[in-house]
């Protein structure tokens, strides 16, 4: 996460810069002040970590002129602007040019810690998720497809960089969505296999009275119908990989066949009394429980331990909530390009919303909403979608989805969490309380 940077004060009169340096110091908030504005645009980049607060009227360059030149050197720039009664017109005008929030005189020291706290929060969020885009793009091969920057994801391809090259046959387990094919498949392109098929099996997509046929092959006159010799999918996959998904809806009695297969490296033909020899690895997935369906007689158990030589476990996106902003702008990029469209700009807020909510459908529903996000489809109530509202409605919005977020990235822990949104325990306190926010919510459960 980016460091705050320092909030940079401009106003031509003296005692009004004291006393604001003197207000954020006493908040422990960095200030940095300036009698012209002149002075304070070098400072103002697209990586600079703080904020600017400027007074509307002062000699020479005035603050609508420096507002509209740091939005020059960075649209996302947030800009305070301190107004006299009489400039608050003025001053609305220039929230609608892009200005983050005015402040009029005289203002409680409250009101400017506050303006400049909610800021900042900003400024670290926005150059955050540019970061995560800047990585998001150079994730180029083998393991490009598990993409991730949690050390649960970092566990899972330290796993697969640790087996890929052996012929230890893998187990892959892991909920609905969560990327098991994906890990097999990235398992194969980095083993020496790479080169030689990857043959994909859904196990419960084929059909009751073929399945034996579609594995094995079958010799003519096996059963009615077989006019011809055909070679079965583990044939197909000689001196490659094959990746046998949802095994667990196997038959009883393939799987007896499958043991076989799996001990002796050889299949027989339906029809045939020959034994064809394969050089192939097996990797298996199931989001279900083996060993619980082993133990009730739905699975065999000595299959089981033929087949786990290796176990990698693919997290749910609850588990990693940290790479879910990633995985958002990345599923985005994709259906801009299925769509031929250019990429949209996804807000810090949606990404808040996103990050906070819980995907059943793991990774598979998030690239559906980055589908319907690319699509401009509504969301139906979903919260990963921008509220409407006045400017109050959604910086409140905006808030309450940050330290939602930053709760779940910290499972709920108060300290990491306020140490990240730079606020006080107090202030955290408060906020949760006024946003109905509930810690337990965001705590990992042991179970």
């Amino acid at each position: 996460m980016t460091a705050p940077g320092p909030a940079l004060f401009v106003d031509d009169e003296e005692p009004l810069r004291i006393a604001a340096q003197q207000t954020l110091e006493l908040a422990d908030l960095d200030c940095a002040c300036f009698d012209r504005a002149a002075s304070v645009l070098p400072k103002i980049t697209t990586d600079f970590p703080g904020i600017l607060v400027t007074d509307i009227r002062m000699p020479g360059m005035d603050g609508t002129a420096l507002l509209r030149a740091a939005l020059q050197k960075d649209p996302e720039f947030p800009v305070i602007l301190v107004t006299g009664h009489g400039d608050l017109e003025l001053a609305v005008g220039m929230m609608r040019d892009g200005g983050y929030d005015f402040i009029e005189k005289p203002y409680a020291p409250e009101r400017l810690v506050d303006a400049v706290r909610r800021a900042l929060a900003l400024r670290r969020l926005t150059l955050e998720n540019r970061r995560l885009r800047s990585q998001v793009t150079p994730l180029i091969g083998a393991m490009d497809s598990l993409r991730g920057f949690s050390p649960e994801m970092e566990t899972v391809r330290r796993q697969i960089r640790t087996v890929a090259n052996s012929d230890a046959d893998v187990l892959i387990v892991g909920d609905t969505g969560t990327g098991k094919g994906l890990a097999a498949e990235a398992l194969h392109a980095a083993s020496k296999r790479a080169d030689r098929p990857f043959v994909s099996i859904n196990c419960a997509a084929l059909p009751a009275d073929l399945i034996e046929s579609e594995l094995f092959g079958h010799e003519p006159g096996a059963f009615a119908g077989a006019t011809r010799a055909r070679a079965g999918k583990f044939e197909h996959a000689r001196w490659g990989t094959v990746f046998l998904d949802e095994i667990d809806s196997l038959p009883l009695a393939l799987q007896a066949k499958l043991l076989h297969a799996v001990e002796t490296r050889s299949i027989s033909r339906l029809g045939s009394h020959d034994w064809i020899d394969l050089d192939v690895r097996f990797v298996a997935a199931s989001k279900s429980d083996l060993e619980a369906a082993a133990a009730q007689g739905r699975f065999r158990s000595d299959l089981l331990y033929r087949l786990n030589v290796v176990t990698i476990r693919m997290p749910s996106l609850a588990a990693r909530r940290q790479d879910i902003p990633m995985l958002f702008l990345t599923f985005v990029g994709q259906m801009a390009d299925r769509y031929d469209q250019s990429v949209p700009h996804v807000p810090g807020a949606v990404l808040d919303a996103i990050a906070a909510r819980d995907w059943p459908g793991n990774a598979r529903e998030l690239r559906n909403a980055a589908e319907r996000y690319v699509l401009g489809l509504p969301e139906g109530g979903e919260q990963a979608m921008p509220v409407a509202g006045t400017l109050a409605d959604r910086v409140a919005e905006h808030e309450r989805a940050l330290i939602a977020a930053s709760l779940a990235a910290n499972a709920g822990r108060l300290k990491d969490t306020y140490e990240a949104l730079g606020i006080s325990r107090k202030a955290l306190y408060e906020k949760m309380q006024r946003h109905g926010l509930d810690r337990e919510a965001f705590v990992e459960s042991d179970g």
